[in-house]
């Protein structure tokens, strides 16, 4: 398995019953799906523009960290758009003859969602450009002199392409898609709401309080949330406690290693081999990697986003820096190489 394999396999975050506890709890309309108020007050004015001209929805791109709903935005459109979903990923279609089976089985209105878009071979992404706009494909049977090409025409759909890395999509492909839209990072209040449906799911009986907790601590991600719900309920139900409390709620994130601010015990390790090993930074990705016995691509896609946004890390020029948040949270004292930096830099 090759390094960005074993990343997608740890970012999809767990077994296959994780998997399956996700698809049965993914909402079905716009108006249940929770958080994403923006995306999702756009897709209303489209989608009812697009019926009311009985088109197709425009292509939708969405990108951002995995777990943050891009499957569950595809499932709803489909379901707004009166189509069914087909579902595959950009590393499965490795031919252009694979493209052509998925693509000619469509039906009108049907949606195409492409997980992992920019992991699309460079022959297959050129065949789904006449498809994208014109909805036809160009298909060559046989070889040399006798080689011919077929036209195909496809019935019109919508192609929902999904990715964790938008600077790695070509610009033909990303320039085809009507609707590009970040995936942003949940609030906690939205966390909350989202692991109350999800307990309703599975039959578990928990109060606000517990939600809330549960939410904090989910790195701003449903999938995330959703995985700490079903270790939360295994405490509880080894505990023997019918409705699942804060202090359940408490024990079992505490012994899963996850703190207040959300933070694992690899983000831990990660903030303290900047801190302890390099002084605080600036170190380039590839040394701070090799120090963590860690693939470069799964500190910045798994650790670094989050780690930003709750400012406890910086990107700079010269490499990966703490902050003084990074400090702080350990509750270590700034070196003095570090406070001189800060010093310099504030003048």
């Amino acid at each position: 398995m090759s390094a960005e394999d074993k990343l997608m396999h740890r970012l999809k975050n767990g077994d296959d019953t994780d998997a399956t506890v996700v698809r049965s709890i993914r909402p079905e309309s716009l108006d249940s799906f929770v958080g994403q108020e923006a995306i999702k007050e756009k897709l209303r004015i489209f989608i009812s523009a697009s019926k009311g001209r009985g088109e197709p929805l425009d292509h939708c791109l969405f990108y951002g960290p995995p777990g943050l709903g891009k499957t569950t935005m595809a499932n709803i459109i489909a379901k707004e758009m009166g189509g069914d979903l087909r579902v595959t990923t950009g590393p499965a279609i490795e031919r252009a003859g694979d493209l052509a089976s998925i693509l000619s089985n469509l039906r009108p209105n049907d949606v195409l969602f492409i997980d992992e878009i920019h992991r699309l071979p460079s022959v297959v992404e050129e065949v789904l450009y006449s498809a994208m706009e014109d909805f036809f494909l160009n298909i060559v049977v046989g070889k040399g002199p006798m080689a011919r090409s077929i036209k195909l025409q496809l019935p019109p759909f919508t192609l929902v392409g999904a990715t964790t890395r938008l600077g790695l999509l070509t610009s033909p492909l990303r320039a085809r898609f009507g609707i590009v839209e970040q995936m942003e990072l949940y609030t906690p209040k939205e966390l909350t709401a989202i692991v109350r449906r999800g307990a309703s799911v599975l039959g578990v009986q928990i109060d606000e309080e517990a939600s809330m907790e549960i939410g904090m601590r989910s790195r701003g991600t449903p999938r995330v949330a959703l995985r700490l719900l079903r270790r939360v309920r295994d405490v509880a139900a080894v505990r023997g406690v019918g409705v699942v409390d804060v202090n359940v709620a408490r024990e079992a994130l505490d012994m899963l290693g996850v703190d207040k601010e959300g933070l694992d015990d690899g983000d831990r390790k990660f903030l303290r081999a900047l801190v302890e090993l390099f002084d605080g930074g600036p170190v380039g990705l590839s040394t701070l990697a090799a120090a963590l016995n860690e693939d470069p691509q799964t500190i910045e896609d798994i650790y670094e986003p989050f780690l930003i946004q709750k400012g406890l890390l910086e990107r700079t020029p010269r490499g990966r820096r703490a902050t003084r948040g990074t400090y702080s949270y350990l509750g270590l004292q700034p070196s003095p190489k570090f406070q001189q930096l800060m010093l310099v830099e504030e003048d």
